[in-house]
């Protein structure tokens, strides 16, 4: 087949050889996931949390860098999107699903078992919010933006294919068109694939179990399977209308939909305390950064485990989105400055991220806090549709969440058939559908062996083992990035040591004129 590269051979190969073993071999492949999380965890939670910090600091360096007013393109570009879409792009390819999943359920979980202190006191409330945040603000948004910075760079700026081994030149010059540059891809191909089918799988079993609690569908593997089979036939119909069509048009309907739902439970819920609420634990999150982004809780067993299954956990699922999400806002990005856009990929979301969980979040912690509801023992993907019956205009907030799960599943799927294209066919801007129809049925079939080999567990186990390769690939492209900035702004010329005498000795000149010496 025309345009179909060595990577997408090798990784639709590999792909299969996976869905595969799920199929045929089910229990081994969860106990060989099982060992190789708790290998992971315990072996490298430290090497996770200071490569997140790594591009943390290189992402702030770049703000405030003489590398800031570098274009994202030549010159003359002018970006191909509006402010707005280009917001709700990267937005909704970068954490749709996940936010609904976890919007309710990850703070009441910390505040029921927090990682410090005791549980479902007022510092615990305060803790859930700003580990929340930690999860999903700054450094999380830092390694997308560093990624997405690098291909976006080399794409548009040097003519490079959309690679992430392109993106290796300055590193490994013609090398990255060989062997290595091939293995390098195939990794990228496959992180995306676990992460990508890891938000499937979430956002499959939020659907059902939403139907569950509203209607007492049965909440099964089966429903599940229709549910991705249902969604599967719609992301491929919208991938093959384009990026322009199709993409960029349930982009907008999430964000309009994402904003209804957002000012509804904000006005209906508590408001006062959830804006109280969102301002002291942005502060505390502010304050606490370096400590919280660095913790592994080394003498305390109980709070390490924590620390792995929460912080390292989101970590190398951020890692392992990277190349997805990073792929796909540099398509959009175009024509941006370096500084205007880590400035909005790394800024923007994080605040909306922290808004968001703070109403979500905040309003169950206020049920259980204040008024005595237990919310901390649902499951995390029903404590949402929990939440909405203790509020007015439930029903509304029902049908929209359900909607919107379905609109984020089938853009993140779309987005990701569209970035797996571009990764397997030689980084065209416009893959052919032939190859995102496979792609969107591999990540489905992959999503359905991950949830019928062991759920939540083993989805985290394929995010936490395909990240580990592609942290160093994301390490190298920093270094990449500052070698080839350091070509395109070179450093100040030195002023000529002849030419400061000569101004020297005219200024002794001057002086001793004024001073009446011949």
């Amino acid at each position: 087949m025309k345009n179909r590269t060595p990577v997408f051979w090798i990784s639709i190969a590999i792909a299969a050889v996976f869905v595969l073993w799920g199929v045929l071999f089910p229990d081994h492949l969860s106990r060989s996931m099982l060992s190789a999380q708790a290998f992971f965890m315990e072996s490298f939670g430290w090497f996770y949390q200071l490569c997140a910090t790594i591009f943390l600091l290189f992402a702030l360096f770049l703000i405030f860098s003489k590398y800031g007013k570098i274009k994202l393109g030549k010159d003359e570009d002018k970006p191909e999107f509006g402010q707005l879409t280009w917001f709700a792009l990267l937005f909704s390819a970068g954490m749709g699903i996940g936010l609904l999943f976890f919007g309710v359920s990850e703070p009441i979980s910390h505040y029921a078992s927090p990682p410090l202190g005791e549980a479902k006191t007022d510092e615990a409330a305060r803790l859930a919010m700003r580990y929340t945040f930690l999860h999903w603000g700054l450094h999380a948004w830092a390694i997308y933006s560093t990624i997405a910075l690098a291909l976006a760079y080399f794409k548009f700026r040097k003519g490079y294919p959309g690679l992430m081994s392109a993106a290796l030149r300055p590193l490994l010059g013609d090398r990255t068109k060989g062997p290595i540059g091939t293995t390098i891809d195939v990794i990228a191909v496959f992180a995306t694939v676990f992460g990508v089918a890891a938000s499937l799988g979430l956002g499959a079993a939020q659907i059902n179990g939403g139907l569950n609690f509203l209607t007492g569908l049965p909440n099964t593997f089966t429903i599940q399977l229709i549910i991705i089979a249902i969604v599967t036939v719609l992301f491929i119909l919208s991938a093959s209308t384009g990026l322009q069509k199709g993409i960029k048009y349930l982009s907008n309907t999430n964000m309009v939909l994402a904003v209804i739902i957002f000012l509804t439970v904000l006005f209906v819920g508590p408001t006062v305390f959830l804006m109280n609420f969102f301002i002291t634990a942005l502060g505390e999150y502010i304050q606490n950064l370096p400590s919280m982004g660095l913790r592994l809780a080394p003498f305390n067993e109980e709070r390490a485990v924590w620390v792995q299954n929460w912080t390292v956990f989101y970590w190398a699922w951020w890692i392992a989105w990277a190349p997805f999400v990073g792929t796909f806002i540099a398509r959009v990005s175009k024509g941006r400055t370096v500084r205007e856009f880590v400035i909005a990929v790394l800024f923007i979301p994080t605040l909306v991220c922290a808004f968001w969980f703070s109403v979500f979040g905040g309003t169950a912690i206020h049920l259980e806090h204040f008024d005595g509801m237990i919310i901390s023992d649902k499951t995390l993907e029903t404590a949402i549709f929990y939440v909405y019956e203790q509020l007015p205009l439930s029903f509304l907030l029902n049908i929209v969440t359900l909607l919107l799960i379905a609109t984020f599943f089938i853009t993140s799927a779309d987005s990701a058939t569209f970035v797996l294209g571009m990764q397997t066919t030689g980084g065209s801007l416009n893959p052919p559908n032939v190859v995102k129809i496979i792609w969107g049925l591999m990540l489905s079939a992959s999503a359905i062996v991950l949830m019928a080999s062991g759920g939540l567990e083993a989805m985290q186990t394929a995010i936490i083992v395909s990240a580990f390769p592609l942290a160093f690939v994301l390490i190298m492209m920093v270094i990449s990035m500052l070698k080839s900035f350091t070509k395109e702004v070179p450093p100040k010329p030195k002023a000529e040591p002849q030419k400061k005498r000569s101004h020297d000795k005219k200024a002794e000149g001057e002086l001793a004129g004024a001073a009446g010496i011949e």
